[in-house]
């Protein structure tokens, strides 16, 4: 058995017992339920012979006992009903006694938590007797739901810790990967560069050189972009408009014509807190996810908006589209609708423009076989 199973097996075996002892507790709970509410049906009972005995008293009898049964009775709520008339009661307050409407509704209170003793106190003389459940009784039932919704945010806390500690290990791993990846292309990156000076000096065509350099300087800024994850980036004022643009257009040039591109932004500068490695990483995601959805085919539009506090981005595809259940899930890490991939980008992303800049993203409106519209959203910097 792998560590793996063997950790899912005892936390299996935990939560049974949990749940278990759970059991035993409400079971017991119940019980004893039962077990106080019998006890104080059998001292109704005894008030109700203690009621007879004084309705039938004469100069000779002694009331020593049923009057103490009567009195010492303070914490269960009891009155003696006949032909709608109230001939004795217990820890019942006034107002309802008093008030017929009320005393109706408090009747029925009481018949609903326990069964009214009719009893005969003469022959063929009937007097009814309606009780409720004494203060401790209540307590102890709604112990049960009390306990259950502790147990129940203990649960939640439980899951919300684990679930916290996994994204946290989960994060340290991919942080720990991407900049283990950073590493690994410095190594041949500084090699590439050294064999684009030495094809420098050879008799070749400039124009291959100055392509391997250009596809180099894209390299550097991988390189640079997967260093940046899982640390802190320094944020910079730069014009949103400009670092977009530049990116987009890189985008452009190596991407099948048969993809519309078309870019609208005002003509003045928008400046924004930015790193702008990591913001040319987030357009270059979002669009390379809008032409996969396109199938390398259709229009994307991306437009620069501002308010008063905000920069917008939208990015518009002509693609399949997303259910709106999705709209949240594809933010997800592991989600994907594709074939191959892991489903990272997206999540990336959202990582970079909420954690790192501070902004917010969002499906701001989709439709399926139509397309879909992404949007940025970014605090302006007041210049």
């Amino acid at each position: 058995m792998s560590f793996s199973e063997r950790t899912n097996t005892i936390r299996w075996i935990i939560i049974s017992v949990c749940f278990l002892i759970i059991s035993l507790i409400l079971w017991n709970t119940y019980t004893f339920f039962q077990i106080f509410k019998n006890e104080e049906r059998l001292k109704m009972k005894l008030f109700v012979n203690a009621q007879i005995t004084i309705l039938n008293a004469n100069e000779d009898s002694d009331l020593e006992l049923p009057l103490q049964i009567m009195n010492n009775n303070t914490s269960i709520p009891a009155i003696v009903i006949l032909f709608d008339k109230v001939v004795s009661s217990n820890n019942i307050p006034d107002e309802i006694l008093t008030n017929k409407k009320k005393r109706n509704a408090y009747l029925n209170k009481l018949r609903n938590e326990n069964e009214p003793i009719t009893f005969e106190y003469a022959p063929g003389k009937y007097q009814t007797l309606y009780y409720g459940n004494s203060g401790l009784l209540n307590k102890l039932k709604y112990y049960p739901i009390a306990l259950f919704l502790i147990i129940v945010l203990c649960v939640a806390l439980i899951y919300n810790f684990y679930k916290s500690t996994k994204m946290a290990t989960q994060n340290k791993l991919w942080a720990g990967m991407a900049k283990e990846t950073a590493h690994q292309i410095g190594t041949p990156l500084s090699s590439l560069i050294g064999w684009v000076e030495i094809l420098k000096t050879e008799d070749i065509d400039p124009s291959i050189s100055f392509e391997i350099e250009k596809d180099i300087e894209r390299l550097q800024t991988i390189t640079d972009r997967f260093s940046k994850i899982g640390s802190v980036p320094v944020l910079e004022p730069r014009n949103i408009i400009e670092e977009t643009q530049n990116a987009y257009e890189y985008l452009q040039s190596r991407f099948s014509k048969q993809v519309s591109f078309s870019f609208k932004a005002p003509q003045e500068p928008i400046y924004a807190m930015i790193n702008p490695t990591l913001h040319s990483w987030t357009i270059e995601n979002l669009v390379k996810n809008a032409i996969d959805a396109m199938k390398g085919r259709g229009t994307l539009d991306l437009q620069v908006e501002q308010d008063a506090f905000l920069v917008k981005i939208n990015i518009k595809d002509s693609g399949t589209g997303i259910l709106k259940k999705q709209f949240k899930t594809i933010f997800e890490p592991g989600f994907t609708t594709k074939k191959r991939g892991w489903g990272l980008g997206l999540s990336l992303t959202k990582r970079i423009v909420e954690e790192y800049h501070n902004g917010h993203i969002k499906v701001l409106q989709s439709e399926i076989g139509k397309g879909t519209t992404f949007q940025i959203s970014l605090n302006k910097k007041v210049q």
